[in-house]
């Protein structure tokens, strides 16, 4: 089984060379055994006939074992927990028809290209195309960032991050008696940085929001802590944070953070936190009073249970979905729709094509498929056809402005909720090419 080339398996591993991913199986063996479970056929030609899992074709069990493994297998459908409402997140499906047949950019021609990219020129006109700098640094992670072990992805990582506490400091979202909710929290490293730099804090608590059964959590050096650390395994779609039973129990003021949430898990956490089409009557809570904002635009008073703010990472604008979109009536102030979206989404991976490898397909994903910490960099939007239709630089400009039209439609949507936001650059594009902070604090604080 071992390939060309390749030297052993490690010790205690599994010795079954995986050809489609060129490395032996890396599954921990059991005492005096040379394969791990999902290879043991390899070791021995016996009878026992392993199939695949109808829950989970990922992975094989025992034909003999398949009545007992359905009871217990990770894969089967479990009780949904009291705050999963089905969609409650998604937006409505207006105009998901429009986007049936949109033709790949790939295949549109040098005209059909020039006219949306003039549509998009006009849509951008009288924006500001740059936004401010503000990297920042917060001394919580001074020990870390000064670590010699540390490799350069995870500099990195620790340098975004410090800068993230950083801004959440300047807006006045760093302080006790809160909730702290990370959106695409993946192994939690965000909150845990947070923690640190609360120490001491009074009536600190945090929730995980993570949709996949993440490894290596740093929930667990936490557990002796007097704080509050929850996961909530949902995706973001389906979060109704006002049936979380924390949040039922303990009316504190909440603040939604993120690092790199990806595409459309954005959208979601800003209708998850601010926008639920649950209302008070359902919720069997008395109506809420409304204070009335500058423009007409309406919202709650910040107080115990209200949104104080948010500070949220961007990335992967190719993954945006236009039925889970916060933006679409800043898009239909500018004459756009559902169809200038969809070529938008796609074009805006055209910022960092040529400064990454690009990896993918053009399309839009699933409801739900969202990543957590580690994204996939782009979708295969620049087949070799559009090399000679558009040029590399002006592919970068456009993909730049597409991402700045579908951060703006965000900052649109949270100045109508009456907050005070905005786009700014918190790391330097060598750390980081999706180096954009969407910040929000309620307009009555930020005044």
């Amino acid at each position: 089984m071992e390939g060309d080339g390749v030297s052993a398996s490690l010790p205690g591993r599994c010795g079954f060379y995986v050809v489609k991913k060129r490395r032996y199986c890396k599954m921990i063996v059991g005492r005096g055994k040379a394969f791990c479970g999902e290879h043991a056929n390899v070791e021995y030609d016996a009878e026992r006939i392993r199939v695949p899992c109808p829950l989970d074709p990922k992975h094989t069990v025992y034909q003999d074992n398949l009545e007992k493994h359905l009871k217990k297998c990770n894969s089967r459908e479990k009780l949904k927990p009291v705050y999963y409402i089905q969609d409650v997140n998604a937006g409505p499906q207006e105009d998901e028809g429009l986007l049936l047949d949109e033709v790949p950019l790939g295949e549109r021609s040098k005209e059909e290209l020039n006219f949306l990219i003039q549509k998009l020129n006009s849509a951008v006109s009288g924006l500001n195309l740059e936004h401010e700098e503000r990297i920042l640094f917060h001394p919580a992670l001074c020990d870390a960032l000064n670590d010699p072990k540390n490799g350069d992805s995870a500099f990195k990582h620790l340098k975004q991050q410090a800068s993230l506490l950083g801004n959440m400091d300047a807006l006045g979202l760093l302080g006790p008696e809160r909730c702290f909710i990370e959106f695409g929290a993946g192994k939690g490293k965000l909150s845990h940085w947070i923690h640190v730099a609360l120490q001491g804090s009074r009536s600190v608590h945090f929730m995980l929001v993570e949709r996949s059964c993440t490894r290596f959590k740093v929930d667990g050096k936490h557990k002796n802590a007097d704080v509050t650390f929850d996961r909530l395994q949902v995706d973001i779609q389906h979060l109704c944070l006002r049936k979380v039973p924390f949040l039922q129990e303990q009316k504190v003021p909440v603040v939604g953070v993120g690092k790199h949430l990806c595409g459309a898990a954005t959208d979601l956490a800003l209708r998850c936190l601010l926008d639920s089409v649950e209302d008070d009557e359902e919720s069997g809570e008395p109506p809420r009073k409304r204070v009335k904002q500058e423009g007409g635009a309406k919202r709650d008073p910040v107080a115990a249970g209200e949104v104080s703010g948010l500070a949220i990472a961007l990335c992967c604008h190719h993954r945006c979905d236009w039925r889970h979109y916060v933006g679409k009536e800043f898009f239909r102030e500018r004459g756009l729709g559902a169809p200038e979206f969809a070529a938008f989404q796609r074009m805006s991976s055209w910022a960092t094509c040529g400064l990454r490898k690009v990896a993918g397909v053009e399309g839009r994903p699933s409801a739900g498929e969202w990543g957590a910490e580690e994204h996939d960099q782009g979708e295969d939007a620049v087949p070799s056809t559009l090399n000679e239709l558009v040029s590399a630089e002006d592919r970068e400009r456009v993909g730049r402005l597409c991402k700045l039209l579908i951060d703006c439609g965000r900052v649109h949507f949270l100045r109508g909720k009456g907050f005070a936001s905005d786009l700014r650059y918190y790391t330097s594009k060598d750390v980081s090419l999706e180096n954009v902070l969407l910040t929000a604090v309620p307009t009555s604080i930020s005044s």
